[in-house]
């Protein structure tokens, strides 16, 4: 049964940003029109493990997770200690750290592409290094894109074309604001699975095309020879291959899908996960795609803190330790066939589908334009439940059977609910809320 939660105080403090942080968050994904707004917490004061307290006290089951970026659990003892033991040795140096050195080492030995590496602090300045470093590289200027690759007006710059999917902005609802015109036409997206517009683009910008940066695999698994398709047809016409493993790296294989896929980049981006939420990320590359960033102006102050370094460090060997992968598609698949029992308990017809790195849960419509609709009323149950998620669900080792029985209870109620709603056409009299809003459409599936 679903509780009363109040988030009085969330909702207070979310009204209080509004005249003083523009935009109201820092990550769009944290907005509250991004989950059932007004009954979803919009802040927490404390989380550990598989779950958060919010700041009026009520606690959560947490399949968000920081949008992936905690992957042992919130609050990992073996990691928080590592960091508050590097805290007392100092955060930042004068000089350099041997820790730096010693991260590279372990991500040489880790991800099939990296040879050398550079670091950052987060995906989206990764992506923009990666940029910079195969346009450095190659002497050409446009990058083919095909997923979400962060704010920077590199790629935001794409927002003066076209969609070749839909006819819209490649990225839904945002407008490029404040990102220079000049840069009109120097990253152009690409459909994923779609090997002939690909080499179409290629062709055309024959001569000119730096890379091709993409999220190798997002909720499915590509076609079989589809990412060697791409990696030969780049490599053809003289483009480097980049892949953005910041939100797929770590979990489906510690050295990222290019292990599980065999299909090895000459650059990879790599951040959120690999320090369980503390800021670090990285690009790795072959040597012939990453000395020559010797010679460019890639340069901040912050990206080898000491922090950083031994989070991603000792994370990236706990990842190991622990045997994460069996882990993970354990814990996948046991929440997948709990969720498509819940469908089937309530009669709602639909199945738990994608990865089970991160499942989500499709729903039979008996019309499309309801897919917003019933996904906020999922969510809006879910959070009366205690349960924090979208309709996707990415775990942590943090999480246990218990966590998934919760879960799947919750579902079962929610989905009854969405049944009646569907069956008697009255779903917006279950909605407490506005309609959930997505913030931008990415370009992979």
């Amino acid at each position: 049964m679903a509780s009363t939660r109040s988030v009085t105080r969330s909702m207070t403090l979310y009204t209080k940003a509004e005249k003083l942080i523009p935009g109201r968050t820092q990550l769009i994904s944290r907005r509250s029109s991004m989950f059932a707004d007004g009954i979803n917490p919009v802040y927490a004061e404390r989380a550990k493990g598989a779950r958060f307290t919010d700041v009026d006290g009520n606690e959560y089951i947490d399949w968000v997770n920081a949008v992936g970026a905690v992957v042992l659990g919130h609050a990992d003892d073996v990691v928080d200690n590592a960091v508050k033991k590097q805290i007392d040795q100092g955060s930042i140096y004068t000089l350099n750290s041997p820790l730096e050195v010693e991260l590279a080492e372990e991500l040489v030995s880790t991800i099939p592409s990296a040879q050398m590496v550079r670091y950052t602090k987060a995906g989206g300045e990764a992506c923009a290094v990666a940029a910079r470093v195969a346009r450095g590289t190659t002497g050409r200027d446009i990058i083919l894109f095909c997923g979400y690759h962060g704010w920077h007006d590199w790629y935001q710059s794409a927002n003066y074309l076209v969609d070749p999917d839909s006819g819209e902005f490649p990225f839904a609802g945002i407008e490029p604001i404040g990102v220079p015109r000049v840069l009109a036409g120097t990253a152009i997206p690409f459909s994923y699975g779609n090997v002939d517009m690909l080499e179409d683009l290629l062709k055309k910008y024959d001569g000119q095309v730096a890379a091709v940066m993409m999220e190798p695999v997002r909720s499915e698994l590509p076609s079989p020879g589809y990412l060697e398709n791409v990696k030969a047809l780049a490599h053809r016409h003289g483009a480097l291959l980049v892949f953005d493993e910041v939100s797929c790296g770590w979990r489906l294989r510690i050295g990222g899908v290019q292990t599980y896929t065999g299909v090895t980049p000459d650059m990879t981006v790599i951040a959120k996960a690999m320090s369980n939420g503390y800021p670090m990320g990285a690009v790795v590359g072959s040597v012939e795609a990453m000395e020559p960033a010797g010679r460019m102006f890639i340069s901040s102050s912050y990206w080898s803190d000491n922090i950083g370094l031994a989070a991603a460090i000792t994370t990236i060997r706990e990842l190991k330790r622990r045997d994460s992968e069996r882990r993970f598609e354990e814990i996948g698949e046991k929440l997948r066939r709990a969720l498509d029992g819940a469908l089937k308990n309530a009669g709602l017809s639909g199945a738990c589908k994608g990865l089970y790195v991160n499942p989500y849960v499709s729903i039979d419509l008996p019309d499309p334009k309801l897919s917003a609709k019933v996904s906020t009323l999922f969510i809006q149950e879910m959070a009366k439940r205690g349960i924090h998620t979208y309709m996707a669900f990415k775990a942590t080792l943090a999480h246990i059977d218990e966590d998934i029985r919760v879960t799947a209870k919750a579902a079962e109620e929610a989905f009854s609910i969405i049944k009646t709603g569907l069956e008697s056409g009255t779903v917006d009299r279950f909605l407490e809320c506005e309609v959930k809003r997505e913030p931008f459409r990415r370009q992979v599936r």
